[in-house]
């Protein structure tokens, strides 16, 4: 069992009143799963996503990530989890600005102690899988939306990560994009990687394996 979230609710207070972001949700994920998270805006996907991505914490209930209690281990402990483990594709990309595009691909890897020719050729060969060779030295500022999109994904995907996290993955891609991105997810997928995505889309969530409904911070 990749992880395992159980009675997991997160809150804010508001005026004195919980307003719950997360009602007792319970679900577990199987290495290799591919799962798409469905529900109107404001139901808690996102908020789903950052909990299970381990940038979000919660108020009650317990998660297992590789037999690791993420509810009680140290910060530094979860990070490393997070970054041994863990690829996330936002929509809004956080690129690092000054930071060139092979730059961006090449900090995941940092954080893996490879050495460099080998970082050099894998984000060579990500460069390439993408078709964004000649944008290699530009700064994401100089990138359209899409471009930082494919950027993002493939920073998220460089260090082989067991389980890719997608907030609306193909949110600003044109549908040819959307597709191709799609179908990379569906092979990675394939090969053995979970992946979680966050989607409006049927036609994307239809990659999925499993669809997760939300509706008001619940599963439906």
């Amino acid at each position: 069992m990749l992880l395992q979230l159980h009675n997991i609710f997160k809150w804010v207070n508001s005026g004195g009143q919980r307003i719950f972001l997360l009602k007792d949700i319970n679900f577990e994920v199987r290495e290799g799963e591919f799962i798409s998270i469905m529900g109107p805006s404001g139901s808690g996907k996102s908020t789903l996503l950052n909990v299970i991505g381990m940038l979000d914490g919660f108020d009650e209930g317990e998660y297992q990530f590789l037999d690791e209690p993420v509810h009680s281990i140290k910060e530094k402990h979860r990070a490393n989890l997070y970054k041994e483990y863990i690829g996330f594709v936002f929509q809004s990309y956080h690129l690092l600005d000054e930071l060139t595009v092979k730059e961006n691909l090449e900090m995941p890897l940092l954080y893996k102690k490879y050495k460099g020719a080998e970082r050099k050729a894998m984000v060579a060969d990500m460069l390439d899988r993408f078709n964004i060779v000649g944008k290699k030295d530009l700064f994401p500022a100089q990138l359209s939306g899409g471009q930082q999109q494919l950027v993002g994904i493939a920073r998220a995907l460089i260090s082989n990560p067991k389980l890719i996290l997608a907030d609306e993955p193909t949110g600003n891609l044109n549908s040819k994009q959307g597709e191709e991105i799609m179908q990379l997810f569906k092979q990675l997928n394939d090969e053995g990687v979970t992946i979680i995505q966050v989607t409006h889309s049927e036609k994307n969530a239809a990659y999925g394996s499993r669809i997760i409904n939300l509706l008001d911070g619940r599963m439906i």
